[in-house]
């Protein structure tokens, strides 16, 4: 595991670790994150293992702005207020994803990909309003993962210290942005816009 201060080198050389199938650890606008290429299955095989998270939890998706995710989700009026309010920033929507999508994307390990095919209909959409966040999505040019840097159950990290705390130090895959201590927030507010009536899931610092 590798630990580097925000730079423009780091983050350089963060899109190569997702090139290559890699994890990054780096901030977001709530804690830390940990991307990886959404459209690798073996990427996204090592992000479940490595944050022991469970195989029925897939994970939501980052885009590089609202026009990226309409190339991966059927888009609906709902959706357009929302993010004309809310979006970049913490907010999650739950669409459809489209069968015409630019790239297969894998929100759980491929060996799970049949049994989970309801979840793999639909998907969970960031945009965040992060800089760093923002960088990272819009110079690797494809849909990377968002989801909290802890391992699954514990604490989510707001410093790279705590991130190291959780995990071990022999993950040869991993890279951390240290972007330094960040507020404690919520997370993101996550709303199921998939069923006739939006549906908010999970509040966070947004009131929609």
């Amino acid at each position: 595991m590798q630990v580097l201060p925000l730079t423009t080198k780091s983050i350089g050389l963060a899109i190569s670790y997702l090139e290559r199938g890699g994890i990054v650890a780096h901030p977001t606008e709530t804690c830390y994150g940990l991307a990886c290429d959404l459209t690798n299955p073996s990427a996204v095989a090592r992000l479940f293992d490595t944050k022991k998270r469970p195989l029925d939890q897939p994970v939501s998706a980052l885009f590089a702005s609202v026009m990226h995710a309409k190339e991966y989700v059927m888009w609906n009026t709902q959706a357009e207020e929302l993010a004309q309010k809310f979006l970049p920033g913490p907010l999650t929507l739950i669409l459809p994803l489209r069968h015409d999508a630019p790239h297969a994307i894998f929100l759980i390990p491929p060996s799970e990909q049949r049994a989970a095919s309801s979840e793999q209909r639909h998907i969970g959409i960031r945009i965040s309003s992060h800089l760093v966040t923002q960088k990272l999505v819009t110079l690797f040019g494809k849909p990377i993962s968002t989801t909290s840097a802890n391992v699954h159950g514990q604490p989510a990290a707001y410093s790279a210290a705590e991130i190291l705390s959780q995990f071990p130090g022999d993950l040869p895959d991993v890279l951390i942005i240290d972007g330094g201590l960040l507020p404690i927030r919520p997370p993101s507010t996550i709303i199921d816009l998939t069923g006739p009536f939006p549906q908010e899931l999970r509040r966070g610092n947004l009131n929609p």
